[in-house]
C-alpha cells in the first residue's frame, strides 16, 4: 500500500527502499495501487476539497513514477534526498578520459555515418560503456553512499544516453 502522506520522499510514497537498485516491478504495482486509491472516479461524489486532493496525489504519483522508473533520475534524485545537488545546469566538468571517450565516439559516429555494421559495434561499446557506468553508480549510492561520485557518475550517464540517442537516429537515417 502506498504511502500517501510520504510525498516528500518518493520511496516511501511507494512503500520502497531509499536505493538506487529498486524492484521495478513493485514500483509498478504501488504506482498501481495509488491510482487506483486516488482515481477521479473514486471521489467523484466528494466534496471539492477531496478531489483537489486526490487529483494532486495522482499527479504526485505520476512525477514519482516517472523519476523512479528512469535510472538517471532516479539517481539524481537519490543524490538530492541527499544534498547533493548535481548541478546539471552549471557543471559540465567531466574526467578527462571520458572526454576522450566521447570525442572518439563522435569521430566514429562522422567517419562511419553511412556503414550499418560499423554503428551497430559503435551502439556495443556505447551499451557497454552505459552498464558499467550504471554498475559504478549501484555501488557508489548503494555501497559507498558516496553521492558525490554518484552526481559525477549520473552527469556522464546523461552524456552517453544523449550520444546514443543520435547513434540511434544515425542507424534509423541508414535503415
Amino acid at each position: 500500500m502506498a504511502n500517501l502522506s510520504a510525498s516528500d520522499d518518493y520511496f516511501r510514497f511507494f512503500g520502497l527502499d531509499q536505493q538506487f537498485q529498486i524492484d521495478l516491478s513493485a514500483l509498478d504495482r504501488a504506482y498501481l495501487a495509488v491510482q487506483r486509491e486516488v482515481h477521479p472516479d473514486r471521489h467523484a461524489r466528494g466534496s471539492d476539497s477531496e478531489k483537489r486532493i486526490a487529483m494532486q496525489m495522482a499527479i504526485l504519483s505520476n512525477t514519482a513514477l516517472q523519476t523512479l522508473k528512469n535510472p538517471i533520475t532516479r539517481g539524481l534524485y537519490l543524490c538530492k534526498l541527499h544534498g547533493v545537488d548535481a548541478r546539471l545546469e552549471t557543471n559540465t566538468a567531466m574526467p578527462t578520459a571520458f572526454l576522450m571517450k566521447q570525442m572518439d565516439w563522435r569521430e566514429s559516429l562522422d567517419e562511419h555515418a553511412e556503414d550499418l555494421s560499423s554503428l551497430e559495434v559503435l551502439v556495443e561499446e556505447v551499451n557497454q560503456s552505459k552498464q558499467e557506468t550504471l554498475t559504478e553508480v549501484i555501488q557508489a549510492i548503494d555501497g559507498a553512499k558516496n553521492y558525490e561520485r554518484a552526481a559525477e557518475l549520473l552527469r556522464g550517464l546523461l552524456f552517453i544516453d544523449k550520444f546514443a540517442i543520435e547513434l540511434d537516429d544515425a542507424i534509423s537515417a541508414l535503415l
